[in-house]
């Protein structure tokens, strides 16, 4: 059976780290995959990066469209995948060497199709900083309804068994990884967390996480209008979610 990975990376202006990405991907010790990277209409020197690495790594791939959001240059690498598992990385964050052969032995262990592990946190300088955020085990449909229990970059999911799942663009990115994380969970019934710290999530000062009173409001917005809950649901989850979130910062 295609034991490919087919890793999907949108790239919005992403000169900056995208180069480091790609090495991190190419530094794999599991060598079955490809790389389709979407060029969302970037303005700096991103499309002219990854060409670089394109020419010298047939795993690569350049994908070029003009700006459509984060959902919708996803969906396009999708559409275009050819590998059995699909992993979503942004074209900041950094996988360590092991990450995808700890992931499909993890997932293989556990008999799943959806996996994730631990993931610390690095700065703009690549330096480790803060804790380190642990997966939780067994992750639920009911867990994923109050918080995303999924690191989008350590995410992989079976769209071999399971089929390709999208995600829903008219959410303009709000929170499009925690819905397309959600929607796998709903499908595959459960997921499972590897313990192992396999990646660094780059928060950015002008990142979503890095604004704690824009991620209130856009989590307050995902719950009423995607999940349509009702304002005092909503405001129960917002609460666990905030709990959950100031439990991890103390332990």
């Amino acid at each position: 059976m295609n034991e490919k990975v087919s890793i999907i990376t949108p790239c919005y202006n992403g000169a900056k780290y995208i180069g480091k990405t790609i090495e991190s991907v190419q530094a794999q010790n599991y060598t079955d995959w490809e790389m389709l990277i979407v060029n969302d209409g970037s303005s700096d020197d991103s499309e002219k990066i990854v060409s670089s690495y394109a020419e010298k790594d047939p795993r690569i791939t350049l994908i070029n469209q003009k700006n459509g959001g984060s959902a919708n240059a996803r969906n396009n690498g999708i559409r275009h995948a050819t590998g059995r598992y699909i992993a979503l990385l942004d074209a900041d964050d950094l996988w360590n060497p092991d990450f995808l052969s700890s992931q499909i032995s993890f997932l293989k262990e556990k008999n799943a199709a959806v996996v994730c592990s631990s993931y610390a946190h690095i700065d703009e300088n690549s330096q480790v900083f803060g804790k380190v955020d642990v997966a939780k085990p067994v992750i639920t449909v009911k867990d994923m309804y109050v918080m995303n229990r999924i690191g989008c970059l350590t995410g992989l999911y079976d769209a071999g068994t399971y089929g390709k799942i999208y995600l829903r663009e008219e959410l303009k990115s709000l929170r499009d990884d925690y819905a397309y994380w959600l929607d796998c969970v709903k499908k595959t019934g459960v997921a499972y967390g590897n313990q192992k710290v396999l990646a660094r999530y780059r928060v950015l000062g002008s990142s979503t996480t890095g604004n704690k009173k824009k991620l209130i409001r856009v989590q307050w917005r995902f719950y009423r209008e995607y999940l349509h809950l009702n304002p005092f649901q909503a405001l129960v989850n917002l609460c666990r979610w905030g709990a959950a979130g100031l439990k991890k910062f103390r332990s």
